[in-house]
């Protein structure tokens, strides 16, 4: 049992402030123990052992605090820390950092640290003791007893200087005796000196690349090269760069890491997506041969994510890349110099599970603690970045309009789909005779197309042939549709998954309501995959076609074999979902096609018109990158959509400024800020009541001035079996907001295990 200072009048060293790996004290700072005299050299950061609750329950925590005098009001039995718990100790900038994300997020303090460092880290993956051996001092001119032991010292004897201390298990092989006993024995007499090191087996493999010739940046990079560069050493700063596609954001980013690293200090640089980490760190590893690029993300393998964290704590990788969770990386304030966001607009940044931090928001909050620069990077910023940089002046501007040198800037025709089906257009065609067209003229000129359809499987919904049955096929467990994946050649050889729970079941051959035969109607990816084939039957399904989903990229490995090969050209279409949307930098690439343009644009989501304007601006920029102008065509049953219309024209600066016009009249972010509190509950009539006692308890503290929204059920009222609803609050600015959700906590408004609160909510569904 721990030491209860009524029972056991223990000596008191110092006051611990620890974060328990628990979901309690959810939005603090931390609970305090007393520590031991034994424990007198805790050090912030450290992970330790304590007694949680009434029956003392050994529980992990992370020291946060430490006080040299007794917390007031002093309770009147306190406990003890137990242990230290091993494992990697955090920088004090990391543990503020976590403090923070758990206050402005409202998330338990000691799950969000854990959350920060992986878990390869904290369970040591690969990490393996080395026993390293050489000669003492006085042992050159004294002998050893027997063979085995003089063979030992012979071999010591000749090794060169630079090949000591020699590894224990090497050293045996060399001396070519079968135990450890004559070299034990070599240690215990004091002819030899053993050394133990930690280490972690697994280091960075040489990467055989050619440095590139460095690029001449065009005037309008050397102008944000300059800007940015000026105050780098200026404290802390937000800068927004818009460049459209290809017009060299990267070669700027470069620049300035290499300006960075001149001053002594690291850069840590973030990407939307794990499958852009290798094409950017070859590009890193080529331009800077003599740094070593530490790349995070949870696609790592165990050991090399241990590695590349610790290369970082110890100072010997100064460059880290990676996606979201590399904005924590272990570096302390005084060495970082800079942090970039690519793609900042980008979805991805934001955790859908608690703590539900946005990546961008946490890399500006870390370069403010740290007092650097940070640079968000993007073709089409979001509209809070756009915000802050033409209306509240919260950051700087700089523009690259232009495509670099030798680059062309494609041309974008837009397809209307319906006046393609009043023409006589098949329903059940997925491509339109002039992408046809387009297609097999880019395969005959031997270039390569990328085609983009937003929707994975074969068909998106099963229905009853008869219209008046109105039989749908729907997930038992979720109030969605069950989408068709086709499997291998025959018409019918498949299986129905739920994209939410991911249960599977059989494609039923009949409707269960009326006994008439079965539809598939929709279009998914691999249906469109099909249709090419029997466009340009050239085409070697898996060779020459390839198509990048969730469902055929097993690992991302794979992901990364199918870029590699569509960048040599043995792949000649490239055929995906969003995933092929980002980073593609090819010059062979003549054509684009956006399939459906319309796929998201009327979901129920403020940000449905924001994100469609995104993502076709995006892929239609993947292609002209060389010497001929590209060709991108984009299929849609609207062309008059404002988001659509902007991205075809290029005009997305327009396109911002007024919809944050619509956002200002409607008072939706970024103009506002926005939480929603979500139940999901197995039952539905307790989650619509839990629902509506959280909402009324929201309301009887609600401060003037404030919006809320519900309760209602969600988009999908049920998912994974559990009833969901929402209700939103919304205020003009993040501090009321903050106020206003911390007062609902402590009043025991989101108590119940059911209830989550989203901070800066981004996705409504």
């Amino acid at each position: 049992m721990p030491a209860v200072q009524e029972l056991f009048p223990e000596p008191v060293a110092a006051w611990a402030t620890v974060a328990v790996d628990r979901p309690i004290d959810v939005g603090g700072g931390g609970l305090t123990w007393a520590i031991p005299t034994e424990l007198a050299d805790l050090q912030l950061g450290e992970r330790v052992v304590v007694p949680l609750g009434r029956r003392g329950s050994p529980t992990n925590g992370w020291v946060v605090g430490l006080a040299a005098e007794a917390p007031q009001p002093l309770p009147e039995t306190w406990k003890f820390v137990l242990r230290r718990a091993g494992g990697p100790q955090l920088p004090e900038d990391l543990i503020n950092l976590g403090l923070w994300i758990a206050h402005y997020y409202l998330a338990a303090p000691g799950l969000t640290l854990s959350g920060m460092v992986p878990a390869a880290v904290t369970r040591g993956t690969g990490t393996v003791e080395r026993r390293l051996l050489h000669l003492a001092p006085d042992a050159k001119e004294q002998t050893a007893r027997g063979p085995a032991q003089r063979a030992v010292l012979d071999i010591l004897r000749t090794l060169p200087s630079e090949a000591l201390p020699i590894e224990r298990r090497v050293l045996r092989t060399r001396a070519g005796i079968k135990t450890f006993g004559p070299i034990d024995k070599l240690v215990d007499n004091g002819l030899l000196i053993q050394e133990c090191r930690t280490e972690i087996d697994d280091r960075w493999s040489a990467q055989a690349l050619e440095v590139p010739e460095t690029p001449i940046p065009t005037a309008a990079q050397q102008t944000i090269i300059d800007d940015v560069g000026g105050v780098l050493t200026s404290g802390f700063s937000t800068h927004l760069l818009l460049g459209v596609t290809g017009s060299g954001k990267t070669e700027v980013y470069i620049r300035l890491i290499e300006a960075v690293l001149r001053a002594g200090k690291s850069v840590i640089m973030l990407v939307p997506e794990i499958s852009l980490t290798p094409q950017t760190g070859a590009r890193l590893s080529a331009r800077f041969p003599n740094e070593q690029v530490a790349v995070l993300h949870s696609a790592l393998p165990g050991a090399t994510r241990n590695a590349h964290w610790s290369a970082i704590a110890q100072g010997q990788a100064r460059v880290v890349l990676g996606a979201r969770s590399a904005v924590f990386a272990p570096m302390t304030s005084d060495q970082l110099g800079l942090i970039i966001v690519d793609e900042e607009h980008d979805g991805s940044y934001k955790q859908d599970s608690a703590p539900r931090y946005h990546g961008r928001d946490v890399a500006i909050r870390r370069a403010q603690m740290a007092g650097c620069p940070v640079l968000l990077g993007s073709a089409t910023p979001s509209l809070e970045s756009w915000q802050n940089a033409t209306v509240t002046s919260k950051a700087t501007l700089h523009r690259l309009p232009e495509r670099a040198p030798g680059l062309e800037v494609p041309t974008v025709r837009v397809i209307d789909m319906a006046q393609q089906r009043r023409e006589g257009m098949a329903y059940t065609h997925a491509i339109s005779p002039p992408m046809r067209t387009a297609l097999r003229r880019t395969l005959e000129q031997q270039k390569q197309a990328l085609l983009l359809l937003n929707r994975r499987g074969w068909a998106t919904w099963i229905s009853c042939r008869q219209q008046r049955c109105g039989w749908v096929m729907r997930c038992d467990q979720c109030d969605a549709t069950m989408i068709y994946h086709r499997r291998g050649d025959l018409p019918t050889s498949g299986y129905l998954r739920c994209h939410h729970c991911q249960a599977e079941v059989r494609l039923p051959r009949q409707c269960p309501d009326c006994g008439s035969g079965v539809a598939r109607l929709g279009t998914g990816v691999q249906r469109v995959e099909d249709e090419v084939l029997e466009i340009c039957p050239s085409l070697v399904r898996g060779k020459t076609l390839c198509r990048v989903d969730t469902d055929s990229m097993g690992s991302a490995q794979d992901f990364h074999d199918v870029l590699g090969r569509f960048q040599r050209g043995e792949i000649q279409v490239l055929l995906g979902t969003q995933m092929i949307a980002k980073g593609l930098d090819v010059p062979t690439v003549q054509l684009v096609g956006v399939i459906d343009a319309d796929t998201a644009l009327n979901l129920p989501d403020f940000r449905a018109s924001e994100r469609t304007c995104q993502l076709i601006s995006q892929v239609t920029g993947r292609c002209g990158r060389g010497a001929s102008v590209g060709l991108a065509l984009v299929q849609t049953l609207d062309p008059t959509a404002a988001p659509i219309r902007a991205a075809i024209n290029g005009h997305y600066e327009q396109f911002a400024d007024e919809e944050l016009q619509l956002r200002q009249q409607v008072a939706l972010p970024p103009i506002a800020r926005l939480a929603r509190v979500t139940v999901q509950h197995p039952d539905l009539d307790q989650g619509q009541a839990l629902i509506g006692r959280v909402t009324e308890a929201i309301k009887a503290i609600a401060p003037p001035g404030v919006t809320i929204t519900g309760p209602a059920p969600c988009t999908y009222p049920r998912l994974r079996g559990r009833h969901r609803f929402e209700t939103l609050l919304s205020c003009a600015d993040a501090g009321t907001l903050q106020s206003w959700l911390h007062a609902c906590l402590h009043a025991g408004a989101f108590r119940e295990r059911f209830v989550s609160v989203d901070v800066d909510a981004y996705a409504l569904a």
